[in-house]
């Protein structure tokens, strides 16, 4: 379903996009090197070895989730959520027919708020599961359309292909378009930042996760969420496999044993002010 108003697919409000400082050093370089074959053709050696250079440390910033190179990324809640006791648990690759409703059950046993990253395609497969989301006051958000693997090296016109399609996707399903987006795995393009921020979207990795996409031993991955478990934590968890389902009661009486609040990314983030 496509919708024709242009807040389904930006959400919050166009922000002005400002290249990171990774980002300026490679616009540098390669202009740099553009200038120097101008000028100097004979010095296309040279300028081969600075650009391949530029281009590894870029591809070593996508396999890194949590870096800043490539743009902002919320990796922690802001100042306030910490002073609140407030962490977020965030969900990804649903909704799942199966899962997903008993991580709602479990959520609202303890009382608690989480983010889920919602595959656009699932979500339109599944659109009563997207509003039962939403209706128990999760935040639903942007995890791509497709999940495609090859997310992080798509042209810059495909991966606005990608996130708009599930900005419409849910924004059609529960009323509300998402305002944070978050790549599929964690590898991020370093064209993406400027799709973002024309759309007014929050890139969001995590503090720490359990593995659980890959790792079906719940003692393991609930060691990974846990330790050093603190104020202002955002972990990464999965409402497409079952061993959630082990984990999240164990994890949830611990976010309770320490006096802390789970809340949507939403709630965390509301009172931050975001240029």
């Amino acid at each position: 379903m496509i919708l024709d108003t242009s807040t389904a697919i930006t959400g919050q409000s166009a922000k002005r996009w400002r290249p990171s400082p990774g980002i300026r050093v490679s616009l540098v370089l390669h202009a740099a090197a553009a200038v120097l074959l101008a000028t100097h053709p004979d010095a296309w050696l040279w300028a081969l070895a600075v650009l391949g250079a530029n281009h590894l440390a870029l591809f070593f910033a996508v396999l890194c989730p949590r870096g800043q190179l490539l743009g902002p990324n919320l990796v922690r809640l802001p100042a306030a959520a910490v002073r609140r006791r407030e962490i977020s648990l965030t969900f990804d690759d649903g909704p799942d027919p199966e899962v997903t409703p008993r991580v709602l059950e479990l959520l609202d046993r303890y009382q608690a708020k989480a983010s889920f990253f919602c595959i656009g395609e699932k979500a339109a497969a599944h659109p009563e599961l997207v509003k039962e989301i939403a209706r128990r006051g999760h935040s639903v958000e942007n995890h791509s359309y497709h999940h495609y693997n090859a997310f992080a090296f798509f042209s810059m016109s495909k991966l606005r292909r990608e996130v708009d399609a599930a900005q419409e996707a849910v924004a059609a399903i529960t009323g509300r378009s998402p305002a944070f987006f978050r790549a599929p795995a964690g590898f991020r393009s370093p064209l993406l930042d400027p799709v973002l921020a024309s759309r007014g979207l929050r890139y969001v990795s995590w503090t720490r996760r359990g593995f659980d996409a890959v790792s079906g031993n719940s003692t393991r991955i609930l060691r990974e969420l846990t330790r050093g478990l603190a104020a202002g934590d955002v972990l990464l968890m999965h409402d497409s496999v079952p061993v959630v389902l082990s984990v999240l009661p164990a994890l949830l009486e611990q976010v309770v044993a320490q006096g802390l609040k789970a809340v949507s990314l939403a709630s965390a983030c509301a009172d931050e002010r975001v240029e």
